[in-house]
């Protein structure tokens, strides 16, 4: 650990890859977060290996694809016997802990099965998956939603704001020109400040309990995972951030009327969701990408206050920094809104990691255009802290050739993410039952092909038609081209880490276990 004590490992919630300064946006200034991207690699394609929040997480969690490890939706448990990165490290004695959102679920059959609960120690570690809560908040609190355990809302109401859910009714809800209360849940007020003041809205409140956490954790190393929770939806900024971007700095949606034509079954479903057809509306997005780009900025101003911090604790010299996204946000582009199906504004996400050893000086302020995936992170925490863990489970490929040298001889080829749509209206709509709601999507350099379970697939040529707006999913001149992608996609689907109760060596010594114990099978 000489190199490496600590590391910050911030995420972002529905922030897309191309909403940051340094990644090219040209009205969204983000200096920190590109101070950030100059004292470390920035790796422009990265992406997640399942464009929705909970499965996303789980997977940059345990290092494993989504039908692996099993919690394929935001509110499906991550199996009891799955490892996260606090299993992975805590044995090498570092404090591996949470401020802000996980969307972890406990498995509440998987404890009863064990006789625990969550109210003991094991079982509430496992029911946090191995983080440690020092500030739990999923950002998800609407009022039909049990508030008992949200200490946002206590805070809250200490500094006065009143009500039963302050979250709810200031921190994401406005003052209509008349003075009424008006929710954040609707888009059309996303024009309006949030009630609650700046300083103490989610982001900044936040960032201070990371730096708490930080002040309480200077006697061993440590791994905080500071989770964000805008700029996800409710899209509503306070002020100042709610009116520093106006309507004619929103970029035009990603999309042509040809998507319009014959759209592909599941495609269509979710144009068709009302998420989809509000933000393929104009006045939608301009009320809301404004809101939506304050969001990030205000993100951008803690990212600054952070580094301050640490740079005056002397903690830049031995933290690594992870900067990055669980998913995207379509805003319009190829006719939808929100998140889950494969396009680049959905699934590809911002990545940049800061090193702070000096082996990783010569790749400082530098880009990186392998393709990488979420679950790669864990092998590379992994081999920051020179873990011994075994990493039979694991289907990542860490990165720290990428940033210490040398670069990997042998990179993959092409990223693999997957969707489980049995939860959405456009299951419905396409006429899927619970286990048919699938579809996956694997990207090389040149092709995107996506296999849906029960539909033709998609396949989009990136050098031809970078904005994805041909699809020649049943385009016979490019049937070969489709062939070899389903045989592709086949191999990574069966290379997965099913076997998971025992580790290679294990496996790989069972001939001599035999033969030592004295079976003989087949022997004349």
């Amino acid at each position: 650990m000489a190199d490496v004590r600590n590391i910050l490992f911030i995420m972002c919630d529905q922030l897309r890859w191309d909403y940051l300064s340094c990644t090219g946006h040209p009205t969204l200034s983000t200096p920190n977060i590109d101070r950030l991207a100059s004292m470390g690699v920035r790796f422009d394609r990265a992406f997640v290996n399942a464009p929705v929040c909970g499965p996303s997480r789980m997977s940059y969690y345990t290092g494993r694809t989504v039908f692996s490890h099993g919690a394929t939706w935001n509110f499906v448990p991550l199996p009891i016997g799955e490892l996260t990165l606090g299993d992975y490290l805590r044995p090498s004695g570092v404090r591996v802990a949470v401020a802000g959102k996980t969307h972890v679920r406990q498995d509440s059959a998987g404890l009863a099965h064990l006789g625990l609960t969550a109210d003991t120690e094991i079982g509430a570690r496992i029911a946090e998956g191995a983080f440690e809560p020092f500030e739990r908040d999923d950002g998800l609190h609407p009022p039909g939603l049990d508030q008992s355990g949200l200490s946002y809302n206590r805070w809250l109401a200490a500094q006065g704001y009143d009500g039963e859910n302050p979250w709810n009714d200031w921190a994401n809800a406005a003052t209509g020109p008349n003075g009424e209360t008006l929710s954040g849940w609707n888009l059309k007020n996303s024009i309006y400040p949030a009630r609650v003041k700046e300083e103490h809205s989610e982001t900044p409140y936040i960032t201070n309990r990371g730096i708490e956490f930080i002040e309480d954790s200077k006697d061993k190393p440590w791994l905080l995972h500071l989770s964000y929770i805008k700029p996800h939806w409710p899209y509503i900024a306070p002020a100042p951030y709610h009116a520093m971007f106006t309507q004619d700095q929103v970029l035009p949606a990603i999309k042509s009327d040809r998507e319009l034509i014959d759209p592909h079954p599941v495609v269509r479903a979710f144009m068709n969701m009302e998420v989809g057809q509000s933000f393929a509306r104009e006045d939608v997005r301009g009320a809301v990408i404004p809101a939506y780009m304050g969001l990030i900025k205000q993100i951008d101003d803690q990212i600054g206050q952070l580094l301050d911090y640490l740079e005056s604790a002397n903690l830049l010299t031995q933290t690594m920094i992870v900067f990055t996204s669980d998913h995207g946000d379509y805003l319009g582009d190829h006719w939808l809104g929100e998140k889950e199906l494969f396009h680049e504004s959905s699934v590809r996400v911002p990545l940049i990691i800061v090193d702070p050893s000096s082996a990783a000086d010569h790749t400082r302020n530098s880009v990186c255009h392998h393709l990488v995936e979420a679950i790669d992170l864990v092998p590379t925490f992994l081999d920051a802290y020179q873990s011994k863990a075994s990493r039979h489970r694991l289907e990542g490929q860490s990165l720290m050739g990428f940033l210490r040298g040398p670069t990997p001889s042998a990179w993959r080829d092409a990223v693999f993410s997957e969707l489980d749509y049995a939860f959405y209206e456009a299951r419905e709509l396409a006429g899927q039952g619970a286990n048919d709601s699938r579809a996956y999507m694997l990207r090389t350099e040149r092709w995107k092909y996506i296999y849906y379970k029960g539909f033709r697939p998609q396949l989009f040529d990136l050098k031809n038609d970078p904005n994805e707006f041909v699809d020649l999913g049943l385009d016979a001149t490019y049937a070969l081209v489709r062939n070899d992608m389903h045989a592709k996609l086949l191999e990574r689907l069966t290379d997965r880490r099913n076997r998971i109760s025992t580790d290679d060596e294990w496996v790989l010594s069972a001939r001599d276990r035999e033969v030592g114990a004295g079976i003989v099978i087949g022997r004349w």
